[in-house]
This record gives C-alpha cells, structure tokens and sequence, in this order.
C-alpha cells in the first residue's frame, strides 16, 4: 500500500475511478531543506480531471453508503493513518519542511479528524418541526432530514499537507458524498498515501479521487463543471473569491487569508502567554492562517513581556526538520523565504526594530521578532506567512479591538487575561470568528467549528460542521387523517 520505498522514487499517481493512473506528464518535488529530489508526481489532463469527475458522479449514484458502514471505513481509515505514523512523518518532513515533532502532530490531528467524522456518521440527522403548533395545522407533522450533495471538490494548501485534506475528504464521506481531491504541488506525497489508505479501509473505488497539478489550470476545469455540487478551498483570499465568483449559486466553504492578532492585557499570566506565542508565531515557520503577525501586549508589562518573549525564542532550535531536535525547519522555498526577508528589511527602512532573527539561509528564516513598526508596513497590514512577528505597545484596549476590526480580515484572535469582564468584552467586540481566552490565535482542536468572516472566508471546518454544509436540509411534512 506504501508509496514510499527510497527517497527517490516516490511517485504520486493519479487516482480515477479506483485506479491509479499516470498523468500526462509529471513534475518534481523537492525536500524543502536539503533541496534534494524526493520523487515525482503526475499532472492531470483536462480528460483525467472530467473522469475523475464522472467517476465520483456514478459512484455516487450507484453505490451510496448507509451511515453505519460510513463509520466503519473512516473508523478504518483512522487506525490505518495510525499504522502508517512513520510513512506519513517521513513524507511530511521532507515535502513540507516540517519539523519530526510538527509532522507527528500533523497525523495525530488527521486520526482524529477522521476519528471524529466517523462518530458524526452515525450522529447526522434533521430536526422536527412543530407544525402542530401553526392554525389549522394540528392534523399534520413535519421534520428536516440531512441528504447529501453530490460531488464535493477539495482544493488543498501546503502548510497542513495530511490533515487539511482530512477536513475536506472525512465529512464528505461521512455525510455520503464522494469526493475529489486536488492537493498542493508542493506537498502531493501525504495525499497519495491517504487514498491509498481510504482503499484499503473498504471504500468503494470511485467514491474518492485524487488529482495533481497547477492550481489555476485544474482549478478552472473543476469550478467550471456543473457536476461539482460542493467545494471546499484552503488558500489565498484572491483564489477564493475566484472560486465564489465562479460557481455561482453552488456552495462553497472558503479557508482564506488572515492577519491574526492575540492581546495580552496587564494581568495576564505572562509566562503562559509567552510559551503559546512563541509556538503560535513561529511553529511551522510561521505558516498557518492563525499564526500570531500582530502581538499587542499593554505597555504596563510590555518590556517585561518583550524580554520573556526573546529569552524564549532564542532557544529555538532552528535547521534540519529531519533532526529530531529541530522545531522550526524552513519555509516552503527559497522564493517565498526571500519575499518575508523583504518585507522585513522593508519594515527596517520605514523605521522597524529586529530585536531577535532577521536572518535567512536558503528557505530558512530565523524566528524574527520586530518592535517600532507601524500599521502601514507589509508585516503588520498584510499576511506576512512567515516566522515574523510584531510587538505592539498599546495603551488603550479599545484602540487595539478597532485596529483589529480594521482589519479586511477576521479568522481568529487570542486575549490573555485574568479578568473575565475583560475575556468577554473582547470576544464580543472582535470581529473575527473565533476568540480564544488564555490561548494564542492559532489554539485549534479539530472538533470545533472553524472559520471566518470577512475575506477570511466563509463556511466553517470541524467534522460535524462541515458535514452540515455538505449535506442539503429537507422538509418533510406527514397529514394524518
């Protein structure tokens, strides 16, 4: 079942119809730290994307699966991912650049992601309606029922290469859907091993297909075929409003930008703050839609704090993402580790202060903290996706909530703070779609509703959430005589 055998011949099929097929070409994929070539992966035609498309439509059609059976594959599917621990940490380290630790938490979260889907499977339901209770209506009853959509269409970002398609594929399978699936170029490895694993656990061959290529050619085939019923994207803000614009009234659950903020207040537990932070800004080299980018901490224990936060990050160890003892490795190339060195030597020029990090070797990119900076810098005003954070003194918490809500953005916040006045104020204030008290932005459980509003996105991830968006509602009434 592996796809993996030596390092340099890995290969990332296409999977059609159950079967795994060469594409009509194939590119390479590089170890994001040693540069080396880890294997190949073959690019989808226009005719392999319509097929795979079609396959996922018969399926749907002519094997649908009833809940409980639902459960067994994904409860399968989890325990296989388990077994296979090492294969995905092995992938994932060198297509992503992941440290060994961040890669093992990767396929910890993807267990449980498939894990949970699996209970939701045997838990997805309507409601009754009380129809009774409207004039002239007592001889009748009515209730919702959850019926699945059709084909859902999951388009993936690098930065969580095994448990962002989970999100995608586990819900939609769980709510009786088939699925298609088109990762990221730089990270197809993690994907093919999970198809692979979907097979294996019993699910009908066609129910789930797995595509790769560029984003903006297949990208536009999917979008534009009418079979589609669902898609669910991960990536950049300009992407998805092209997805948006371009399904019209089909659904679409949307993961975009984000400029996240976390506030520490005065009497906040500093210490705890700094730890959550630190793990926040920095782990998988700053790339995650909830990573820290601006750190407002009141200027009563801002020295203080600044001080904690340095003495923290410089301990750091930063390098080899194969070395068990790293925990940040690089970034996903060179090119976009060359593009945060600007923006911050930009920020430098305008007047910024590097108080830790700056420094870049290949697409390595020391955890850099910034001090002095002002709204208008790239750092602070646009999504940095980097190891880069900046400390903002603030005086006023009211100022901080509007600097925030300013923001054309809104996925998450984090405030710490001993006052529950203030815990609540904020969270109702904020406009964002999640607030975590006492955590960082980047505070996720794969369980929990997650989403945003704004160009954030729209649509929420979590099993039993998606599983809502993926399935249609239903009204049935009953007249008894």
């Amino acid at each position: 079942m592996s796809v993996v055998s030596e390092p340099t011949t890995r290969r990332a099929k296409l999977l059609i119809g159950g079967k795994w097929v060469e594409g009509r070409s194939t590119f390479h994929v590089f170890d994001k730290y040693t540069g080396e070539l880890i294997g190949d992966a073959d690019e989808a035609s226009e005719e392999q994307v319509k097929s795979a498309i079609r396959s996922a439509q018969i399926s749907f059609e002519e094997t649908p699966l009833d809940p409980y059976t639902r459960y067994e594959i994904l409860m399968h599917t989890a325990e296989l991912i388990e077994r296979h621990r090492n294969e995905f940490v092995e992938i994932i380290v060198a297509e992503a650049g992941f440290p060994i630790s961040d890669a093992n938490n990767e396929v910890t979260r993807a267990v449980q992601t498939f894990t949970t889907a699996a209970e939701e499977a045997k838990r997805l339901c309507g409601e009754m309606v009380p129809i009774e209770g409207s004039p002239g209506n007592a001889h009748r009853m009515a209730f919702t029922i959850r019926v699945p959509r059709g084909v859902v269409c999951g388009i993936t970002s690098f930065n969580s290469p095994l448990n962002m398609v989970a999100h995608k594929v586990a819900p939609a399978l769980a709510s009786g859907n088939t699925v298609i699936i088109k990762p990221s170029q730089a990270t197809p490895f993690s994907a093919t091993l999970l198809f692979d694993i979907l097979l294996a656990a019993g699910l009908p061959p066609a129910h789930a297909n797995l595509i790769q290529g560029p984003g903006a050619e297949l990208g536009r085939l999917l979008v534009e075929d009418p079979r589609i019923s669902f898609y669910t994207f991960t990536g950049s803000t300009a992407v998805g409003k092209k997805i948006r614009d371009a399904v019209g009234l089909r659904p679409v659950a949307l993961e975009l930008g984000s400029v996240s903020a976390t506030i520490v207040c005065k009497d906040a537990d500093l210490r705890r703050a700094v730890q959550r932070c630190v793990n926040s800004a920095f782990r998988r080299a700053g790339q995650a839609c909830t990573s820290i980018q601006r750190l407002y901490v009141d200027e009563a224990v801002s020295q203080e704090f600044l001080g904690l936060l340095i003495e923290r990050t410089s301990k750091l160890t930063v390098g080899d993402p194969h070395d068990p003892r790293t925990e940040i490795g690089p970034m996903i190339s060179e090119g976009e580790a060359k593009r945060a060195e600007m923006w911050i030597q930009e920020a430098v020029a305008d007047g910024a202060r590097v108080v830790h990090g700056g420094k870049r070797s290949g697409g390595l990119l020391e955890p850099t903290i910034l001090t002095n900076v002002n709204l208008k810098m790239r750092v602070v005003c646009e999504e940095v996706f980097a190891p880069v954070l900046s400390v903002i003194p603030y005086r006023s918490l009211t100022e901080v909530i509007n600097q925030v809500n300013a923001l054309p953005y809104g996925l998450a916040a984090g405030v710490f703070t001993r006052d529950i006045n203030t815990a609540m104020r904020v969270a109702k204030q904020l406009h964002v779609g999640i607030v975590h008290i006492n955590e960082s932005s980047s505070s996720r459980v794969d369980l929990m509703p997650f989403g945003g509003v704004k160009e954030s996105g729209l649509g929420r991830e979590g099993p039993r959430y998606a599983m809502r968006e993926m399935t249609e509602e239903r009204l049935i009434t009953i007249s008894m005589d």
